[in-house]
C-alpha cells in the first residue's frame, strides 16, 4: 500500500489527519487575532442585561393595590 499526500482515503486516522483543519484554523486564528479588534464578551453580556432590564421595566404590569392597604 503506497501512502501519498494525494491519497487521503487510505491514510490511517491519526491525531494529525483527523484534526488537521482544527489545528490549521487555530494557527491562523492565533496569527490573525492580534491584528483585529475583538469585542469583549463581558461587554456584550452587560449590554444585553441592561437592555433586558430596560425592556422589563418598560413593559412591567402595574402593581395592583393590596387589600391590606385600603
Amino acid at each position: 500500500m503506497r501512502l501519498s499526500v494525494l491519497n487521503w482515503g487510505k491514510w490511517p486516522m491519526g491525531i494529525m489527519t483527523s484534526n488537521l483543519f482544527f489545528i490549521a484554523g487555530t494557527v491562523c486564528g492565533i496569527r490573525i487575532a492580534p491584528n483585529c479588534k475583538v469585542t469583549s464578551i463581558n461587554k456584550i453580556f452587560y449590554e444585553a442585561l441592561f437592555t433586558a432590564k430596560q425592556v422589563e421595566e418598560k413593559y412591567r404590569k402595574p402593581e395592583r393595590p393590596r387589600s391590606d392597604d385600603v
